[in-house]
């Protein structure tokens, strides 16, 4: 996680990632990346690497990032019954 933390700056996602992002969160007129760079960075964070992603738990929401390219993969709204 210090990984992902030391390379925030690299954190990016694609068009479509932002399209999905955004309707997941039911974010409007936001920057997505920032957004997610912002849960990331918070010290209430629960940082957890699983296979080829991390995955960011943070006021309900669930950020999915790829270990290799820190490209955001997807983001959405934890499940009650979701485990992490």
């Amino acid at each position: 996680m210090n990984e992902l933390i030391n390379n925030i700056d690299k954190v990016h996602t694609t068009e479509l990632g932002v399209y999905r992002i955004s309707k997941n969160l039911s974010l409007d007129n936001v920057d997505v990346v920032q957004y997610c760079k912002n849960k990331i960075l918070d010290k209430n964070a629960k940082i957890v690497s699983h296979g080829k992603n991390w995955y960011i738990y943070l006021d309900g929401d669930k950020i999915v990032v790829n270990r290799t390219s820190y490209t955001i993969i997807t983001a959405h709204k934890i499940k009650q019954d979701e485990i992490f």
